[in-house]
């Protein structure tokens, strides 16, 4: 494995991401899942030149679990009047130019008064391959809890609540998120999660999905990462098709490099989120690992495995093993 193979690799495990050249690596593009979809007598319906232009034809929400030291989550009730009344995280969608910690950190302010500091992703949520919900957690840090007399369009109130039993949710999608979060302040004393990672500030013209696929070698007992070689070697990436679901296209790509009869494996989670408001794109980088020995994998794509060196085959391990040791990626739909 090169050098620059395991910087990489090693910067992905530490949540950071890929800077310059690194970023310009499309695999599988939506024009060629198009042309595999026309070959078997199926009608795209996403133009191949698809780019993402967020407000329009891509949406990115974040929403922010905040609890405090006596384990109270902190509540918005809406105003909008769809749901007005109703209770649910501060969230909302990004605006143009906002990072997605900025956009996190305006969401809380306007609904519930607080000024916050994000921490960490806790789930990246997809729904089809063009609505995001970035979610994370974080700290107050100042600010005053919105009171009714301060209520407005963006919401009546702010509160901590302990039983959320005792109120009206909006919608009962945030209890896992919230249990998410519970999880995470728990895990700061026992240690069994991954590190703190914020989304790294690198531009995508795209919607990319990056692959670190492992498996390990009947031969040797030795973990092998793949790479793709086409024009130079990298980790395999696809452009996420707007018009499937994100395990739709993670499947067709796996295909595209293995064929049909692709072996056992299942998606682990998230590495890191790339994502700069200068374009309107970001990449996912997905964890995914091969239950199969190498010997039983053939490829048929442009790729191939590389061998882990020993220090490095550690850490994977124990983050394939560890639960919570990636952040989630939960699929809607």
């Amino acid at each position: 494995m090169s050098r620059q193979v395991e910087s990489n690799l090693i910067s992905l495990l530490e949540g950071l991401g890929l800077e310059g050249d690194e970023n310009d690596f499309c695999d599988f593009t939506i024009a060629d899942q198009n042309s595999v979809a026309e070959s078997q007598g199926i009608t795209p319906t996403t133009p191949s030149n698809f780019k993402p232009v967020l407000g329009s034809n891509v949406t990115y929400v974040v929403a922010c679990v905040i609890i405090n030291e006596s384990g109270e989550v902190l509540m918005m009730q809406e105003a909008k009047e769809s749901c007005a009344g109703k209770w649910y995280l501060p969230a909302g969608r990004m605006e143009k130019g906002e990072t997605i910690v900025q956009a996190t950190v305006r969401e809380v302010l306007e609904e519930t008064g607080l000024q916050c500091v994000p921490k960490t992703l806790l789930v990246v949520e997809t729904a089809g391959g063009t609505w995001y919900r970035f979610v994370l957690t974080g700290e107050v840090v100042g600010g005053e809890l919105k009171t009714p007399a301060k209520a407005d369009k963006e919401s009546l109130q702010a509160k901590w609540v302990s039983n959320l039993q005792e109120i009206s949710l909006r919608a009962n999608d945030i209890l896992h998120l919230i249990e998410k979060a519970q999880l995470y302040r728990e895990s700061k004393t026992s240690g069994s999660w991954h590190k703190d990672i914020l989304p790294s500030p690198t531009p995508h013209l795209k919607d990319l999905l990056r692959l670190i696929v492992l498996i390990k070698k009947r031969s040797t007992n030795r973990l092998h990462v793949l790479l793709s070689e086409k024009t130079s070697i990298h980790f395999p990436t696809c452009e996420i098709n707007p018009a499937k679901s994100v395990h739709s296209t993670l499947r067709r790509f796996m295909v595209e490099m293995f064929g049909a009869d692709v072996g056992q494996h299942r998606p682990l989670g998230l590495l890191n989120v790339e994502s700069d408001p200068v374009m309107d794109g970001c990449c996912l980088t997905l964890l995914v690992a091969f239950r199969a020995p190498l010997e039983e994998v053939p490829l048929i794509g442009k790729c191939a495995w590389q061998e882990v060196p020993r220090e490095l085959e550690n850490k994977l391990l124990t983050v394939i093993i560890a639960k919570n040791s990636t952040v989630e990626l939960h699929v809607v739909r």
